[in-house]
């Protein structure tokens, strides 16, 4: 049956390209909608891209009809822009101030639902209060999900697979190097490029042997997961971290994705392997540059009312950058410390601190809101906090990527400070589900809090 779906500003905002997104049924755009748009029209951030690209197409709608009869969209639904009928208003309830546009929009479906002139009308808000005054209204009102990578926490990719198999078959594996998993073992498991596998024998619920594997591709035979004893002095805590370093160091690996709770080392143990792989810094030398960059929130906001230069401006953001730096500099002096140079090439000797790293081209911290329109190769890249980006900030990030460039995003999905995306629709979530099919991506989710054992139980019970 043929529906009618009534949008909200915050679907618009979120996505541009909702009005396309409803297949054959038809949509109604509230004049009220219309002027929220062009109170956001005016914004540098996202949100104001988005409002302005809304527009503009409908706009170009304008020219195939008239919005106030309808224009034909391409899936074959129709398009209309309404008004709220004012003799209609008096249909809230006197707790609901008409002065509010989520209200005035409910007005509307209250409006249309007691009319019954349209087929299945149904509002569509990324708002949950508003989902919440609909149902209680008996309005029809649901969830804008094309956004969403999955609707159930538990299907997210978490990059790790335990499978049993017969002793023999660990056997094998410790023998040859590899194992090439027979059929019947795959038919339950789908395994993904750079997917961590753990193969075990396990007899009266006891696992006897067991072994630590990488899957290259889903064809070809599992191999082992390389034993990288520290990153720039720093050593694995736990297996998941382990596993993490060996995706950081796979050359073969152009996007990572460490997704984990509060202290389990995520950016810790990314900066350590980015130190190490720096030219004229670390021992396996590979990259000419580590650019570090974190959303400011909200994200591409003007940032200029903070007084001095760029690096100035974003120090309250990348203070956990440097101090986990420091941390792995092995030293709590200050980061602004000149060190003594020697030598005609007058490399820095004994400690290398943040600024001197700076100054030498090693290490820029970047603001994510100037990234647009740069071609970066050669370079390692972190993206801290990346579960605060919306998927289209994401893809700017990411095709900004030149040759012989690693990318690893960072980030708790359960810790989102951007209100204009949730666990399901972040740019991080996005990242993960969408590119775990592919040979260049890895991903990693941290479960185990190595900072302290107060962090850990904090981040468990509070």
């Amino acid at each position: 049956m043929k529906k009618t779906y009534v949008l909200d500003t915050n679907v618009l905002l979120s996505d541009p390209g909702a009005l396309n997104s409803f297949d054959d049924n038809d949509i109604i755009v509230p004049m009220a909608v219309l002027e929220e748009l062009d109170r956001h029209k005016s914004r540098q951030d996202e949100v104001g891209r988005n409002a302005r690209t809304v527009s503009r197409t409908l706009d170009d709608m304008r020219q195939l009809g008239s919005l106030f009869k309808g224009v034909k969209l391409l899936n074959g639904g129709e398009l209309k822009v309404v008004s709220i009928d004012s003799s209609k208003v008096d249909l809230l309830p006197p707790e609901l101030q008409i002065a509010k546009v989520d209200n005035l929009i409910i007005a509307f479906m209250l409006q249309i639902t007691t009319l019954k002139e349209l087929p299945e009308p149904i509002l569509v808000s990324k708002d949950i209060n508003v989902r919440l005054k609909c149902d209680s209204l008996d309005v029809r009102c649901e969830d804008y999900l094309k956004m969403r990578v999955t609707t159930d926490a538990k299907k997210f990719y978490r990059g790790v697979d335990v499978i049993e198999v017969p002793e023999s078959l660990v056997d094998k594996f410790y023998v040859e190097g590899q194992l090439l998993l027979p059929k019947e073992f795959k038919e339950d498991h789908k395994l993904y490029p750079n997917e961590i596998v753990v193969i075990k024998n396990v007899h009266n619920g006891v696992t006897t042997k067991s072994a630590i594997t990488k899957c290259i591709t889903h064809d070809k035979p599992l191999v082992p997961v390389a034993k990288i004893d520290h990153a720039f002095g720093l050593k694995p805590r736990n297996k998941e971290q382990s596993f993490s370093l060996d995706l950081l160091y796979d050359e073969n690996i152009k996007l990572l994705t460490l997704v984990g709770p509060s202290g389990t080392g995520k950016t810790l143990l990314a900066l350590a392997s980015a130190l190490d792989q720096l030219k004229g810094l670390g021992n396996n030398a590979k990259y000419e540059k580590l650019i570090v960059t974190r959303p400011v929130q909200p994200l591409g906001r003007d940032i200029g009312f903070l007084p001095g230069t760029l690096e100035e401006k974003m120090e309250p953001w990348i203070s956990p950058i440097r101090d986990n730096i420091n941390f792995l500099m092995g030293s709590k002096k200050s980061a602004h410390r000149r060190v003594p140079q020697t030598g005609k090439d007058k490399k820095p000797v004994d400690e290398y601190y943040l600024s001197i790293m700076q100054e030498r081209g090693l290490i820029e911290i970047e603001a994510i809101t100037f990234i647009r329109g740069r071609s970066i190769p050669n370079s390692f890249i972190i993206i801290d906090e990346a579960q605060n980006l919306s998927m289209h900030e994401l893809k700017t990030i990411i095709t900004r990527v030149g040759d012989n460039t690693k990318i690893v995003l960072t980030g708790d999905i359960e810790q989102i400070d951007n209100v204009h995306v949730d666990a399901f629709s972040n740019g991080l979530s996005y990242a993960v589900e969408r590119f775990k099919d592919y040979e260049l991506a890895g991903h990693v989710t941290l479960q185990k809090g190595e900072r302290s054992a107060l962090a850990t139980l904090a981040s468990k019970i509070l």
